[in-house]
């Protein structure tokens, strides 16, 4: 039996060596992943096909310096480039700014309240996000899925780690309302 890591890594090796089909492959196993990782930050349709796009000519350039580091390891450095090509995206379009919103278009949360996701749907978790501000979609992708300190958000933003834990939690705040709302048309149904 082959195991997936070995596979994957015979399928790194073939795109290396150029093998087109072996490219073509690749792409039918994560064009799914990464277009959904691109649309947490870009909600333009067209936009998302460009910075695939480029994402995956950079992919394929880069890819023979890649370090195997085992199963899943090519899967998160593919993510890594396509955020990367989507914050260049949004940074170049000067969609990234810092929004206030009035207080009190937002529900009242304690500074460790979450948003809680639990009985709803993976693809409306996305489109919540989706809706989001682009600062605060920014931020909130870069927090929670990419992992990253608010110092490591200001430094690849450009802008100031208080304005990043602010944004976060704008975020959240309207994730929570967002939640709130679902909820209450799904018991109406």
């Amino acid at each position: 039996m082959v195991r997936k890591g070995t596979k994957e890594q015979a399928l790194l090796r073939q795109i290396v060596r150029g093998n087109t089909i072996a490219m073509k492959e690749f792409f039918t196993i994560y064009s799914g992943y990464l277009t959904a990782v691109c649309s947490r930050y870009v909600s333009n349709e067209e936009d998302v096909k460009d910075i695939l796009q480029e994402s995956f000519i950079k992919i394929f350039k880069a890819v023979e310096r890649f370090e195997y580091k085992g199963e899943g390891s090519l899967k998160a450095w593919s993510a890594r480039i396509v955020v990367n090509e989507a914050l260049k995206h949004i940074k170049e379009n000067q969609k990234l700014k810092v929004t206030n919103l009035p207080s009190w278009d937002l529900p009242d949360m304690t500074d460790d309240q979450e948003p809680d996701f639990e009985d709803i749907p993976t693809s409306a978790i996305l489109d919540m996000i989706r809706t989001l501000p682009v600062g605060y979609r920014t931020v909130f992708n870069l927090y929670v899925f990419e992992e990253k300190s608010h110092k490591e958000i200001a430094q690849i933003l450009g802008i100031a780690e208080n304005s990043s834990a602010s944004q976060l939690h704008r975020a959240k705040r309207l994730l929570i309302k967002e939640i709130e709302s679902y909820r209450i048309k799904k018991m109406a149904l």
